[in-house]
């Protein structure tokens, strides 16, 4: 038993080694040695290189994982940290079978990645591609001897010989950060940092404003006002609820907003266009309320048909716009799950009172159905008692 515990360490040991490759571990099949290299945090992407103090760097970009219908890129962006700017080293396999690599300037978002010289010299570009994984070769000067540097890296679609617009949510938006040529140390740009902080925001705003408050509101509404104990309480509870909802909604709406003036390039139309219409249409719910007619109103009856048509139509439109929202930002599982599980608790709990509330309906409408029969079953009666009497 010793011997087999020991046996199975060992072969443990081997499976986390073997996981644990880093591109430190990585040899090239040119017999190319790089000293320095870093594991990018996204795109299963590596960056080897040497660097001279005179302003030579030799680079060898890797992206593994990848197939022959793909491109990929690195650049250098010498002036800011975003992708407008950036002095890129493009690399893709034609539909011959060969490999094609060259240098574009990156002047505008959605860019099809035009060939064009860059900001410095480049030389002994090249590329390769074997066993799903593309590797750029470069040898790149720089004058000003900067050891810090603004990289991006990215990947996207072929169509022929014709590099496609990358995805424009997770990973590819997040494959951008600095570099120190001295230390080797690879950082994340504060920018992106902070957007993903206002998308974040973002999120949980919406989420718990239009995705929890607003059908929990709808569902007060709903089932609440079958009690005649709880009138008028029922009102002032989804009153309070939908306003509420709506002002952390409008909060949320305004980042959403706010975040799609700061990226020009990155379009969310469908989402986009779902957001404006839940808005437009929860600001005209607010103010409904404002020219509410009286219950014994003979427009009471049309009012309230629009409200529930446009109230039930705001919480449909809520939950698939979050799930779009949630594809976007592509958080770990647990979150969309615990969403997912929210959902299903407020269908679930008005499908119950659903049914409970048809049952009081339909028992209250037997009573008073029971209430009449006796009435006039007595009226009769005492009618027919009467005028015997009067006979008499």
């Amino acid at each position: 038993m010793v011997e087999l515990a020991l046996y199975l360490c060992l072969f443990m040991c081997l499976i986390l080694t073997c996981y644990a490759q880093t591109c430190a571990k990585y040899a090239f099949s040119s017999n190319r040695v790089f000293k320095s290299c870093t594991d990018l945090p996204v795109l299963n992407s590596f960056l080897h290189y040497n660097y001279d103090v005179s302003g030579k760097l030799e680079i060898a970009y890797r992206h593994t994982g990848i197939t022959s219908s793909r491109w990929i890129a690195w650049a250098i962006n010498p002036t800011s940290k975003a992708m407008v700017g950036s002095q890129a080293l493009v690399a893709y396999q034609l539909s011959d079978g060969s490999m094609r690599a060259y240098t574009s300037p990156i002047t505008q978002y959605q860019t099809q990645l035009q060939e064009g010289e860059l900001s410095f010299d480049v030389s002994d570009l090249s590329a390769t591609y074997s066993n799903n994984e593309i590797i750029i070769f470069a040898t790149l000067g720089f004058p000003n001897n900067d050891t810090t540097l603004n990289q991006v890296w990215q990947e996207g679609a072929m169509s022929g010989n014709t590099p496609q617009m990358h995805a424009t949510s997770g990973p590819n938006v997040q494959s951008m950060g600095t570099l120190n040529l001295l230390s080797g140390q690879a950082g994340t740009i504060g920018g992106r940092t902070s957007t993903q902080r206002k998308q974040n925001i973002h999120g949980v705003l919406n989420a718990v404003s239009w995705g929890i408050l607003m059908p929990l509101g709808a569902i007060i509404a709903r089932y609440l006002k079958v009690f005649k104990s709880a009138d008028p309480a029922w009102f002032y509870l989804h009153a309070s609820c939908q306003f509420s909802a709506y002002v952390v909604g409008v909060a949320g709406w305004s980042t959403g907003l706010k975040l799609g003036s700061e990226s020009p390039g990155i379009q969310y139309d469908a989402h986009r266009t779902s957001g404006i219409i839940l808005f437009c249409l929860g600001t005209l719910q607010v103010f409904a309320l404002l020219v509410r007619p009286k219950p014994d109103h003979k427009y009471r009856v049309y009012w309230n048909i629009y409200h529930h048509l446009v109230g039930y139509t705001v919480v449909i439109l809520i939950v698939i716009n979050i799930f779009k929202g949630l594809d976007i930002l592509e958080p770990e599982k647990k979150w969309k799950n615990a969403y997912i599980g929210v959902v299903i608790a407020l269908a679930c709990s008005g499908v119950v009172l659903e049914a409970h509330t048809w049952f009081l309906v339909l028992r209250r409408k037997r009573s008073e159905s029971a209430g009449k029969m006796s009435h006039g079953i007595n009226g009769a009666h005492g009618n027919g008692v009467n005028a015997h009497t009067a006979n008499c």
